[in-house]
């Protein structure tokens, strides 16, 4: 004689449970690689930001004489430039007139558009040039 039945598979009630705890894990691991990839995104658009200011920043007064005024314009229809130029009023001395260079302040500030947010990297530097 036998004894009781035994289960040989699983009960529809275990096959769903499981199902919900693989669909939720699933879920859960997209979620952390999608946050990822915005990330190294965002990650990526500052490193061209970052690219583009300092390249603004090298050619002012290497491809035409350093003169105060506003330069701007576009990179890849996504990054915006603006660079200026103007006398740094802090170098003052009493003696100024002797001095053959002038110091002026400039500033290359670069924005772009992330997903309804509007990004902006500045950087300031000051440059010596001849005195007109």
């Amino acid at each position: 004689m036998r004894g009781p039945r035994t289960s040989r598979g699983f009960s529809l009630i275990e096959i769903l449970v499981a199902f919900v705890i693989l669909s939720l894990t699933l879920s859960v691991i997209m979620q952390i690689f999608s946050g990822g990839l915005r990330n190294i995104r965002l990650s990526d658009d500052y490193s061209r930001a970052l690219y583009l200011a300092e390249s603004r920043l090298a050619v002012l007064g290497v491809e035409q004489p350093l003169r105060e005024g506003i330069m701007s314009g576009e990179l890849d229809r996504r990054f915006r430039w603006q660079s200026s130029v103007q006398p740094y009023r802090e170098a003052v001395t009493a003696d100024e007139n002797s001095l053959k260079v002038a110091l002026f302040q400039a500033t290359v500030d670069v924005s772009w558009d992330d997903g309804g947010h509007t990004r902006r990297l500045e950087l300031i530097s000051l440059r010596l040039a001849p005195k007109p």
